[in-house]
C-alpha cells in the first residue's frame, strides 16, 4: 500500500480505491503536478487525478497528449449524436484516470496514420495485413435486436484485411478500473440464450459470466460474436480483446476465471497496454508512445515519490474523497 501521507499531499486518497487504483491516480497526480497542470474539484475539495476546467476543455484539451489525439477525440464527439456513442463530459475532458482519453492517446495516433497502425498492430497479432479503419466507441448497432439489445460498444474497434479476410478486432480498455460496479439487467434470460447459440461457452458457466466482475467481458464478447455470426455484416474472422495494464491484477484475474468459461475458437484474447505501447515505440520514432508510457505505465514516477516521504509520516484525513 502507498503511505496515506504520499496520498495525501498529492490529493488522491479515495475511499474504495485497491492498490492498483491507489498506484494509478496517484501516477496520474504526478503526471499532472509534473506539466503543471491544475488539480480539478470534487465537492469542493482538489482532486489530484482531475484537471481544471480551464485547461481541460476545448481548445486546450490537455488530457490529450498528441495533436492526432486530440483531433480523434474532438472528431468523435462530433461525430456521436450520429453513432451514439457514449463520450460523457465533462469527464471526457477533466478525468485524467479514465480510460476513454487513454483509448484516444494511444489509438489516436494510430487512427490517423493506418500505416503506422498496421506495423503497430501486426506485431501483436500477426495476421494483420492493412488496417483499415480505427474507431472509438464504435458499435454496429446500440440497443439493435440484431445483436446484443444493450449499448454495449468496444472502446476501441479495429478493422483490418487479415490472413482470413476482411477482419476485427474489438478492444474492451480498461486502466484503472476492476470490472466491478452495477451488473446490466439480465433481459430474462435473453444473453444466456445468444450465448447458448454460439456454442462458444461451458453452458455450466453461465451463472459466472452473467456476474460481474465477467459479465462486462461477456457483453462484449457476445457482441463479436454475433457480428460474425450475421453473414450480413461481411465478416470473416474476429476478436474480443480486453486491454489492461499488466499492474492490474484484478482485469488479470477476471481475464484468466473468462478463459475457463471458453469451450472452443479463438475470438477472446487478454492483451496488456504494456505490450501495445512498446510495439507502438518500436514502430515510429516520434515521441507519442514514450508519453504514452510515461503518463500511464512508468513506474518510476510513483516509486520516487514514495520514496521520498517516509513512510510512516502520517497526515490529517482531511482530503478523503468519495468515489
Amino acid at each position: 500500500m502507498i503511505p496515506r501521507s504520499v496520498l495525501d499531499s498529492h490529493h488522491v486518497r479515495v475511499r474504495g480505491d485497491n492498490p492498483w487504483q491507489q498506484r494509478a491516480r496517484l501516477h496520474q497526480a504526478l503526471w499532472r503536478e509534473q506539466h503543471s497542470l491544475p488539480a480539478g474539484l470534487h465537492n469542493g475539495s482538489p482532486l489530484g487525478s482531475r484537471l481544471e476546467t480551464s485547461v481541460a476543455q476545448p481548445p486546450e484539451l490537455r488530457n490529450y497528449l498528441s495533436a492526432p489525439a486530440r483531433e480523434q477525440v474532438q472528431k468523435a464527439v462530433a461525430d456521436a449524436p450520429r453513432t451514439g456513442a457514449l463520450l460523457s463530459r465533462p469527464r471526457l475532458w477533466v478525468d485524467l484516470l479514465s480510460s476513454q482519453p487513454l483509448c484516444f492517446n494511444l489509438f489516436g495516433p494510430l487512427a490517423a496514420d493506418l500505416e503506422l497502425a498496421t506495423t503497430t498492430l501486426s506485431q501483436i497479432w500477426p495476421d494483420i495485413r492493412a488496417v483499415r479503419d480505427i474507431g472509438f466507441e464504435w458499435s454496429p448497432g446500440r440497443n439493435d435486436a440484431a445483436y446484443t439489445t444493450n449499448r454495449s460498444a468496444f472502446d476501441v474497434f479495429i478493422e483490418y484485411d487479415g490472413d482470413h479476410g476482411h477482419s476485427f478486432i474489438g478492444i474492451e480498455v480498461k486502466y484503472h478500473e476492476d470490472l466491478r460496479g452495477t451488473p446490466a439487467s439480465s433481459k430474462d434470460g435473453l444473453y444466456v440464450e445468444i450465448a447458448k447459440r454460439t456454442a462458444a461457452f461451458d453452458p455450466s458457466t453461465f451463472p459466472l459470466l452473467s456476474a460481474l466482475p465477467l459479465q462486462q467481458i461477456w457483453l462484449d464478447h457476445l457482441l463479436a460474436l454475433r457480428m460474425l455470426d450475421r453473414s450480413k455484416d461481411g465478416w470473416d474472422a474476429g476478436t474480443f480483446v480486453l486491454l489492461y495494464p499488466v499492474g492490474n491484477t484484478r482485469c488479470a484475474a477476471a481475464a484468466r476465471d473468462y478463459e475457463r468459461c471458453l469451450v472452443g475458437g479463438q475470438t477472446f484474447e487478454a492483451r496488456t497496454l504494456d505490450e501495445t505501447v512498446q510495439a507502438a515505440r518500436l514502430a515510429t520514432t516520434d515521441a507519442w508512445p514514450d508519453e504514452v508510457h510515461n503518463r500511464y505505465l512508468d513506474p518510476a514516477l510513483v516509486n520516487t515519490a514514495i520514496n521520498e516521504v517516509p513512510p510512516s509520516e502520517q497526515t490529517s484525513p482531511d482530503g478523503l474523497h468519495d468515489r
